[in-house]
């Protein structure tokens, strides 16, 4: 099937485990569905008052999300290694570059992480920005193992 009509499922990971599960759900979903999946990971430099702190020799921020990324497709593809998968790293707020990443897909999935005040709350800020703003269906696992 030619990447013009394949189905595509976006999946926003950060490393937290509820992006792991994400990620392999939507694996299992590609796998099911035939569709490729986009992996998409972002960074962002830490800031304090618009001053950089400097950081280590050999640091590179979009080199270690590369690298994360890289290794949580490895585990997800460990029992569907026929799926398609395209991993891309951006710079930047994972928000607006989700939202974008969603145009042209059939679904987006991503995890909860919910790091807010409120204990209490289903989903964080960027999954509910997203489940909002975003171009296709969204599918938001949650943190106790269960899509909200």
């Amino acid at each position: 099937m030619s990447n013009s009509t394949q189905p595509r499922i976006v999946v926003g990971v950060d490393g937290s485990e509820s992006s792991r599960h994400a990620l392999r759900w939507a694996t299992r979903q590609a796998q099911f569905t035939g569709a490729r999946l986009e992996v998409v990971i972002t960074w962002e430099l830490p800031t304090s008052y618009g001053w950089v702190p400097p950081y280590p020799e050999g640091f590179n921020p979009a080199e270690d999300a590369q690298k994360a990324v890289d290794e949580e497709v490895a585990i997800a593809l460990k029992d569907y290694p026929d799926v398609e998968v395209q991993t891309t790293v951006v710079e930047g707020h994972p928000a607006p570059t989700l939202v974008q990443a969603s145009k042209d897909a059939e679904l987006l999935v991503l995890g909860s992480r919910g790091h807010g005040e409120f204990a209490g709350m289903l989903i964080g800020s960027v999954s509910q920005h997203l489940v909002s703003t975003a171009h296709c269906p969204v599918l938001v696992w949650r943190r106790d193992g269960n899509p909200a």
